[in-house]
């Protein structure tokens, strides 16, 4: 049971949980007030208290650096004292790494109001500014402010936004890119947001902002790539543009350093990435380091759910099992090891434990005694208290970085997921194909050998469903889900 998962990343595309505000609190709030969680409500093996569940510090139960964290959740006035966001704002930046999400699912469903087809519009342009000053102060890297095509189909977007028209969508992004191009101070590294539900769309939005990557036409040019829309979920589009980037000198060693795709969920997508990675490093740009996200371990237990198993058999699909967790009032005195009783109370057959439920006990989650009521003087449903809901989301995150790194070794080893075995379509592995595309010596030829596998690409589904046509960033429906108790 690995406490180290940084150590054991390995050479694989990185994994990025995206961090909640809600869990970000507990640890926040506990280092400013000291009590927010009563000493006696914290486990015994939570031997630094709350801040055993900072994986991004030292004092973690585990250590893992990588994290995501999305300004739509965020307080961005860097001006206000926010002990909530003290997890991120006051971490080590030596043994840590985050990458911020802009916001731009919040413009995209009319959260973030105001004409962003106007770059002098008042509500528009405070909260363009504020974000591009947040990532600057607390980022290591993070994701320009984008305005998601999909928001033509949002009807609270358009209401909110004025944008009706993908092409408003790309000229509201242009406007973000120039605004944050002349007035970033260099802290941040930027990522450059491809969006597109579509090939044509996506192949004209990068056309119109690859020049924010070039370093022939700016200095402060960004520094890589973040895929949203069609580009984060079809493989085809994504090879396209990586030998298109290559072929215009946009994935350089020592500039354009970081490629993310926006909220990538599914376990075999932790494979597929790292074999772009490493094909990627291998001839061309060995700095390169590609990431993924998703909030599933913070959205599963906001729904009662909990990791208990990983899948990886070889020809069969690829995932994490999660079950609804127990949750009931009659164990609120119970000693029973946690994964134990998960069994015991048949939620199912096997629990794969993590460092933080190793030595958890039943009673541990499900607080709540018959009778009695929460801190808003209510007997709610659940056993649960908020507390419940961080010890299993630390738990989620852990199982999940270690499906992710698991999911590598286990097809290092030559186990491959159902979906890549494909044999009608490729004459070759995955791994293989993408390596013989993207050591092309000749553009042309790699994207005609992309063309010509392209009922291959079409059989691997993407993060959301074989068409990817909803772009939904990290962390975005956290707060629609989750009712603190």
């Amino acid at each position: 049971m690995e406490t180290n998962l940084t150590a054991q990343q390995s050479d694989y595309a990185v994994f990025l949980p995206a961090l909640s505000s809600f869990y970000a609190t507990f640890v926040g709030k506990q280092r400013d007030q000291g009590d927010y969680v009563d000493p006696a409500r914290i486990p015994a093996h939570f031997v630094n208290g709350v801040e055993s569940g900072n994986w991004l510090a030292k004092e973690g139960l585990y250590q893992y650096k990588w994290s995501l964290y999305s300004a739509g959740h965020a307080e961005i006035d860097v001006n206000k004292h926010s002990p909530k966001e003290d997890m991120v704002r006051n971490r080590d930046h030596t043994r840590s790494i985050i990458v911020g999400d802009s916001g731009g699912f919040q413009i995209g469903k009319g959260v973030w109001e105001g004409d962003w087809k106007d770059p002098n519009c008042p509500k528009a342009h405070a909260k363009r500014d504020g974000v591009l000053r947040w990532m600057d102060t607390y980022m290591d890297w993070g994701m320009v402010l984008d305005i998601p095509a999909w928001v033509a189909r949002s009807p609270e977007g358009q209401r909110a936004t004025g944008i009706t028209t993908y092409q408003e969508a790309v000229d509201g992004t242009e406007i973000n890119n120039n605004y944050w191009m002349a007035n970033r101070n260099g802290n941040c590294k930027f990522l450059n947001v491809l969006q597109g539900e579509t090939h044509a769309e996506a192949d004209d939005w990068y056309d119109r902002m690859k020049k924010f990557c070039d370093p022939k036409q700016y200095d402060n040019h960004f520094n890589g790539w973040a895929m949203g829309g069609q580009n984060m979920c079809d493989v085809h589009l994504i090879l396209k543009r990586v030998v298109t980037m290559m072929r215009d000198g946009l994935l350089e060693k020592g500039v354009h350093e970081w490629m993310h795709f926006l909220g990538t969920s599914k376990l075999e997508w932790a494979v597929l990435l790292t074999d772009i990675q490493r094909s990627v490093r291998k001839h061309y740009n060995d700095s390169l380091t590609i990431s993924f996200d998703c909030a599933s371990p913070f959205l599963a237990t906001a729904n009662g759910q909990v990791y208990c198993d990983i899948r990886t058999e070889d020809n069969a699909k690829w995932s994490y099992i999660m079950r609804s967790g127990i949750d009931d009032r009659g164990l609120s005195s119970d000693t029973t090891q946690y994964g134990q009783a998960f069994v015991r109370e048949g939620c199912n057959p096997v629990f794969y434990d993590s460092p933080v439920s190793k030595d958890l006990r039943a009673m541990d989650i499900c607080k709540y005694k018959p009778g009695e009521v929460n801190k808003n003087g209510k007997e709610s449903v659940t056993s649960w208290d908020s507390f419940s809901y961080f010890l299993l989301m630390s738990h989620n995150v852990w199982t999940h970085i270690h499906a992710c790194q698991e999911a590598n070794r286990q097809y290092d080893n030559g186990l491959v997921p159902g979906m890549m075995q494909h044999d009608l379509y490729a004459k070759y592995g995955f791994r293989e194909l993408v390596d013989e595309i993207i050591g092309c010596a000749d553009s042309d030829d790699a994207l005609q050998l992309i063309n010509e596998h392209s009922r291959y690409w079409m059989s691997i589904i993407g993060t959301r469903g074989a068409t990817g046509k909803k772009t939904v960033n990290s962390t975005t429906m956290f707060n629609n889900l989750f009712t603190e108790v």
